[in-house]
């Protein structure tokens, strides 16, 4: 499906007294990189706002004058894209998540869709709209108005017959107004239940990798090469099969694959190494 996005980044973050939000980390990266990772594969990514460091290219715009308002940022966003759909996101989502955004592009067959979140309110920069009555209704507000400065984004979305998304994960539309918010969203991403997808989440886009990680087995590979061999064989062993799967995929296996049987291989040394010293030492229990 082919569609662009625009991510609004530049507020005036009054509740977090000016700091320069998009930029502010959770889980060792800057917001704005989770909600540019979120929707890697758009055709043209447009950030409104102050240019600063960014993990992939994206073009870059300003709604004029600077700071007035979502509608007027929106409208300049809107000005650089081409694409029949639109994906519009606010730049401090650290849970959005490329699940979510399909969601949306999905669900968008009328004039667009928006995510209704747990609580039953609607995220308008959490959606998906048809390009077309996107810019006839700015025109319209435009015209109506003398202008878009200051104009909230319910003046626009009241006017659109848009479908609300409810099944997706429950802290999609978290947002970082404030810094009791960015706070929670930093606990929430080390929570025992979530941590570890988190963190090989945020390694594979820092490393460049896109490969759907079998935790359990790596994890299961790991415990094997502790017990069975030394407690530093296990990132030692981990590390060997990513190198060895590594080298699989250049001859053309795929990488899934190529890790899982690596694992498995390693598995069954560990496992062999270990019976090794079990005879071992009832041998000598037994003499």
């Amino acid at each position: 499906m082919t569609y662009d996005a625009i991510v609004l980044a530049g507020g005036a973050a009054r509740r977090l007294g000016g700091a320069d939000k998009p930029a502010l980390h959770v889980g060792g990266r800057a917001l704005l990189d989770r909600v540019l990772d979120a929707c890697t594969d758009a055709g043209t990514t447009v950030v409104v706002g102050g240019r600063r460091p960014t993990s992939r290219p994206v073009r870059w715009t300003r709604e004029d004058p600077p700071g007035s308002g979502p509608v007027a940022a929106l409208d300049a966003g809107l000005r650089q894209t081409t694409a029949e759909l639109v994906l519009v996101l606010s730049a401090d989502l650290p849970f959005l998540d490329r699940a979510t955004v399909r969601a949306l592009l999905d669900s968008a067959g009328g004039e667009g869709a928006l995510l209704r979140d747990p609580t039953g309110r609607d995220q308008p920069l959490v959606a998906a709209y048809r390009a077309e009555p996107l810019r006839r209704e700015i025109a319209l507000l435009a015209t109506e108005h003398g202008g878009l400065s200051g104009l909230p984004l319910r003046a626009l979305t009241a006017e659109l017959d848009l479908a609300k998304v409810t099944d997706t994960a429950p802290l999609a539309s978290f947002d970082c107004d404030t810094w009791d918010d960015l706070a929670a969203a930093r606990a929430r991403i080390r929570e025992h239940g979530s941590v570890l997808d988190q963190w090989i989440n945020a390694v594979k886009t820092e490393l460049g990798i896109d490969l759907a990680v079998d935790t359990k087995t790596l994890l299961d590979l790991a415990r094997d090469a502790a017990h069975g061999v030394a407690r530093p064989a296990a990132p030692l062993t981990t590390f060997l099969v990513g190198y060895a799967a590594a080298q699989a995929e250049a001859t053309g296996t795929d990488p899934a694959t190529a890790v899982a049987e690596a694992s498995r291989k390693a598995a069954d040394l560990a496992l062999r190494w270990a019976a090794e010293a079990e005879a071992e030492a009832e041998q000598n229990g037994s003499g």
